[in-house]
């Protein structure tokens, strides 16, 4: 296979950069493999997470050791993954030295690097490696934006038409800066209809939306989606919270029959001061998480839900503290039964949400342990779509994100 002109006067690092202009997908796992080899190791090898962030799925190619689908929760490579840190693993049978350093897009989780020596690893090989994995995740993002090869490899099982549309939709899972984290979560994966959740940092303002389009499969994420497109136009407009809840109200009206409608919740936050202002259509009430207490904001009337509104929304504010945890979700998330008819609720929300903070799990960690209970409250299977963003003001955990 023809991987790209190798100059061997570069350092492994440049090469791969070099090699890059012309690289495809399904050559990542070669040359990936090839470069680390220049830089020292035996073998490398890429596992990217799948869509439900249950498996680590191994990346193929010449040259590439076979390896199998590793568990996120249950392996070496999963802790590396969970705690976005580099693990070593010494002393195999095999008598070599794995490290698996984060896959990281920004503070997005994408996967690992598997990287084998046949010595122990010295603290300059494992920052030489570091930034190697940040080129190669960096590589894989560019990749995976014009192949289909990674979103094919990390499907565990067929995705629905709608699915496929509201992943489309969605931005980076996981966002943070050193004053602010920002990460989202939706199930079921491979069926999700109608809800989503939109968001953007712009300077010292975050924008953040979530929203619950009424029915299931492709008509609820075609009104998602002009849902979305109508955020990001108004947003982008600079208009306010209460005039973008308008537009997006009036395009789902005019575009939609009479009996679809979405419930959303529209926030807004200065990084500067904490002040939090937000507007609501017929959805749940924003949570906040202060000193490991759920807090409940000032009460505030809701407007009706988005395409049958009857007059502006009201816009709520209030101030987060340094240290605060900012919750927005779906009925799906709190409403979710048990097979005895109990509902997961807003505690159970607040006690796994502060419990993942003692365990010191970063905000994505936090999210994916939260959406498997609450698909284990309901026995594997959920009644209605669910997602979940949460924002973390000046937390002093910001760092977790990075490598």
């Amino acid at each position: 296979m023809d991987t790209g002109r190798r100059d061997p006067s570069d350092d492994p690092v440049r090469s791969l950069l070099r090699a890059s202009h012309h690289l495809r997908a399904d050559q990542m796992g070669t040359v990936v493999a090839e470069h680390a080899r220049d830089l020292g190791a035996r073998d490398a090898v890429i596992y990217l997470a799948d869509y439900e962030q249950q498996d680590l799925v191994p990346v193929p190619g010449d040259g590439v050791p076979p390896r199998g689908v590793l568990r996120i929760d249950g392996s070496v490579g999963g802790v590396a993954f969970r705690r976005v840190e580099v693990t070593s693993s010494p002393g195999h049978a095999d008598g070599v030295t794995r490290l698996w350093v984060p896959l990281l897009d920004g503070a997005e989780r994408m996967g690992v690097l598997e990287c084998v020596f046949d010595v122990p690893v010295s603290a300059r090989t494992e920052e030489e490696f570091r930034f190697f994995a940040s080129l190669v995740a960096e590589l894989t993002v560019t990749r995976d934006a014009y192949s289909d090869v990674f979103a094919r490899m990390r499907r565990s099982r067929p995705m629905s038409l709608a699915a496929e549309m509201q992943w489309e939709l969605l931005p980076p899972l996981t966002y943070g800066t050193e004053r602010v984290a920002i990460s989202g979560a939706l199930e079921p994966t491979y069926e999700i209809g109608g809800d989503t959740f939109d968001y953007a940092v712009n300077g010292t303002t975050v924008e953040l939306l979530v929203l619950d389009a009424v029915g299931h499969g492709l008509p609820a994420a075609l009104l998602a989606t002009a849902a979305i497109g109508t955020y990001r136009w108004a947003r982008r407009e600079g208009d306010p919270l209460a005039e973008i809840s308008a537009h997006i109200d009036r395009v789902i009206a005019q575009q939609f029959p009479a009996s679809q409608f979405a419930t959303a919740l529209l926030a807004r936050l200065d990084i500067d001061s904490g002040h939090l202002t937000w507007v609501n259509a017929g959805h749940p009430t924003p949570l906040i998480l202060r000193d490991r207490a759920l807090i409940r904001p000032p009460s505030c009337p809701s407007a009706r839900p988005l395409g049958l509104q009857d007059g502006p929304a009201r816009e709520c504010e209030t101030h987060l503290r340094p240290g605060d945890r900012l919750l927005l979700y779906t009925d799906g998330i709190i409403e979710a039964r048990s097979p005895a008819g109990e509902f997961f609720g807003e505690d159970r929300l607040a006690d796994l949400v502060v419990r993942a903070e003692l365990a010191g799990d970063p905000p994505p960690e936090t999210l994916r342990k939260l959406m498997r209970s609450v698909m284990d409250h309901q026995a594997g299977r959920l009644q209605d779509d669910a997602s979940i963003v949460l924002l973390e003001w000046r937390t002093g955990r910001e760092d977790q994100l990075v490598v």
